[in-house]
């Protein structure tokens, strides 16, 4: 008589399932904020939004879809967690950590552009006093971008999730270079937004931002069509002793 038993170390856990997942994932964090961002174009480049006729369908339609964006976020971290503690541990929490973080900085830029819609609908102040509310709200909006997709996200999809990756072999090294090249370029022109050196949103920022977005999308697909590639740490979940 004959039994095959999985070995496994650790979380059981079906690597090529994660990574698939996790792929999809991060494909839903590019089709959910792109679109989000130009759904917000009203409130962030009218300054007149929040006394006008305002287009408040396409706003909510925009906090939706960074709602999903948020959930995504925290999943592609939570999903990878079993595996890539594998490599280390600490390294993977502190990933899991920064995206949480980023996405609390979402949360609070949604509910600054859903606050701005609030206002434009039931307030019964004037103009006058409005619109310096309505700036500050956008102005806050503006600067969760910064700190939290501009700043965070080097360190968190970047650096350590690049490097983890290099170091564990799921998937090609020179891929994963973008992240580790990539993370600390976002991080450093986020901090050149704040200091003024670059302009939000200019072409400086995002020239500096282009090997990390190279990096989440090769990610994405990659793992999404191929999964991990054979490396030490899912070796064990296909280990099979036979008696």
């Amino acid at each position: 008589m004959s039994v095959a038993l999985a070995s496994y170390r650790g979380d059981q856990v079906q690597p090529q399932t994660v990574a698939r997942a996790t792929g999809v994932l991060f494909l839903i964090t590019f089709i959910t904020s792109i679109p989000a961002l130009l759904l917000y174009d009203p409130v962030l480049n009218d300054g007149a939004y929040i006394t006008g006729a305002g287009s408040d369908n396409r706003i909510f339609l925009g906090a939706t879809l960074e709602l999903i964006l948020i959930v995504a976020n925290i999943a592609t971290a939570l999903v990878l967690f079993p595996i890539l503690k594998r490599q280390n541990e600490g390294v993977a929490l502190g990933f899991v950590t920064a995206r949480v973080v980023e996405s609390a900085f979402i949360a609070v830029g949604i509910l600054s552009v859903l606050a701005v819609v609030t206002l434009r609908q039931e307030s019964g102040a004037d103009a006058a006093s409005l619109l310096p509310i309505g700036d500050a709200l956008v102005a806050i909006k503006n600067w969760t971008f910064v700190i939290g997709p501009g700043f965070i996200v080097g360190i968190g999809n970047g650096l350590l999730l690049g490097y983890l990756m290099y170091r564990s072999g799921l998937m090609p090294r020179r891929l994963a270079m973008l992240g580790i090249i990539g993370g600390p370029l976002v991080c450093a022109s986020g901090v050149a937004v704040i200091f003024g050196v670059l302009e939000r949103g200019g072409a400086g920022q995002f020239i500096f931002t282009i090997p990390e977005i190279a990096w989440e999308l090769s990610l994405g697909i990659y793992l999404t069509v191929k999964g991990f590639r054979p490396a030490p740490i899912i070796a064990m979940d296909e280990t099979v002793v036979t008696t």
